[in-house]
């Protein structure tokens, strides 16, 4: 496999960072994760830490170089990640269970395939067209679904961040699997939190994506954002890969990772090994924002561009 690949994260004018994104690869299997800790909730970057390194595991462990069942793998990996999230918080005896959306993309076979539970977001774009993007698990989107609100009011509307979908509830994750889809050379996947596509426009993110590099463009798109946000704008985070293709002439292209001199068995990740939480009392408030800020720092190592 061949693509350029960019990653980056802004806590914006939040006092934590709860998005977190990575992604993982063997020679044959890419896998992109996102996901969006829920800030209505305690610790949601812990949860949203969780999703990462289950998707992560679970992709390392079965990967041989590829997932042999892709549907089954997103649909397991999703479900085992939401009752990670509930075992922490009954390890920790946490008053409410952390909560986070999340999205995620295996790419193998020269197709992708994606899976989302939330309002995190990905776009597949080819040249100036969106060909599909995730649709927000939100009252809103509700709404518009029965004709009582337009498509137009996506922007503002005060339903907008009301999930009726995420891992860490009461109720399991409804989990969304897109159809597999071919990809072809210069294809752009690019999955965000909301605090991305909320700010910017679609049809900015995909000129954007259409006229630049990823390593160009994402950077771009996270700046636009958080300016636009101003005081209160929310964490941005966005990762993007162009695909080049299984055996493109061009590997050695500047910014292109291509894998394959990979041995069959080898994984590579930016998703850090950090433990989620160390085993602290959930009430020694000093103690949880030191864990916070391991978090953070092995995410800032993981959000530049591998080369």
């Amino acid at each position: 496999m061949q693509f350029s690949v960019y990653q980056q994260s802004h806590i914006g004018a939040r006092r934590v960072n709860q998005d977190r994104m990575g992604y993982c690869f063997t020679r044959d299997a890419l896998l992109l994760v996102l996901a969006d800790g829920m800030g209505g909730h305690l610790h949601g970057e812990i949860a949203a830490t969780i999703a990462m390194q289950t998707l992560s595991m679970m992709f390392q462990m079965q990967a041989r170089p590829t997932i042999k069942k892709p549907e089954r793998f997103l649909e397991e990996a999703i479900t085992q990640a939401h009752r990670d999230i509930h075992a922490y918080a009954a390890r920790h005896n946490l008053a409410d269970t952390p909560r986070t959306t999340v999205v995620a993309c295996l790419v193998q076979h020269n197709c992708a395939l994606w899976v989302h539970c939330g309002d995190s977001r990905l776009y597949w774009v080819r040249g100036n067209q969106v060909l599909a993007c995730t649709r927000d698990h939100s009252h809103l989107e509700y709404l518009i679904d029965k004709g009582k609100a337009s498509p137009a009011d996506r922007a503002g509307h005060p339903d907008r961040n009301k999930l009726y979908n995420c891992l860490g509830a009461q109720t399991p994750p409804r989990v969304d699997i897109a159809q597999q889809v071919g990809l072809q050379t210069g294809d752009v996947l690019l999955l965000c939190s909301d605090g991305l596509w909320s700010s910017v426009p679609d049809a900015e993110i995909v000129g954007k994506l259409a006229t630049r590099s990823v390593v160009q463009a994402v950077p771009e798109l996270v700046a636009s954002a958080v300016a636009r946000g101003g005081p209160r704008c929310d964490n941005t985070t966005a990762l993007a890969i162009a695909w080049q293709g299984m055996d493109n002439a061009d590997a050695y292209l500047p910014n292109v990772v291509s894998t394959q001199m990979l041995p069959e068995d080898q994984v590579s990740s930016t998703i850090g090994s950090v433990d989620a939480a160390p085993d602290l009392d959930p009430f020694d408030e000093d103690a949880i924002e030191k864990a916070i800020a391991e978090i953070n720092q092995a995410i800032e190592k993981s959000s530049h561009l591998l080369k």
